[in-house]
């Protein structure tokens, strides 16, 4: 244990890392400010202050971490708007950009810049490549198309 006396901030990086690793898990930000606070107090036991010191660096880091920058980043990682909805939800009703002819048997369509699967939500209806297209359902991991709204735009497929 002479290495713990003579090193502290390895103490704190491996602080971090089980922080890092928490955080990994829940997705809240919460442990990740304690990580960087941890990282903060390493920075100050390798400048020599003592381990009281070590100690509230790394409260008074944390704390302002979690109150001042987690709820900005919360905020700005949280999804608002009419493009809340995520999953398979998420797509109905988006434009999307046709690649491949697409029929009421197969297609292809660019989705939110992914490609997907299509067919035409009607029977005997084809769109050409390049047309935009509306998602009407997904159904498995196929795009049920139908004509595009006259508000929907084509950069946004």
């Amino acid at each position: 244990m002479d290495w713990l006396r003579e090193s502290p901030w390895l103490l704190w990086i491996g602080a971090a890392l089980a922080f890092g690793v928490v955080e990994m898990t829940t997705l809240d930000l919460l442990f990740l400010m304690l990580a960087l606070g941890a990282l903060v107090a390493a920075v100050v036991a390798g400048a020599g202050l003592g381990i009281i010191g070590q100690i509230l660096v790394f409260l008074a880091a944390s704390s302002l971490l979690v109150l001042a920058l987690r709820p900005i980043a919360l905020r700005h990682l949280r999804v608002r708007g009419a493009d809340s909805t995520i999953g398979i939800g998420g797509n109905v009703g988006r434009p999307a950009t046709v690649l491949e002819e697409v029929t009421d048997r197969a297609g292809l369509v660019k989705l939110r810049g992914e490609q997907w699967t299509a067919r035409a939500e009607l029977e005997g209806q084809t769109f050409g490549t390049g047309e935009i297209v509306t998602v009407v359902r997904i159904d498995g991991a196929t795009a049920v198309v139908g004509v595009a709204t006259p508000e929907d735009k084509p950069f946004e497929a």
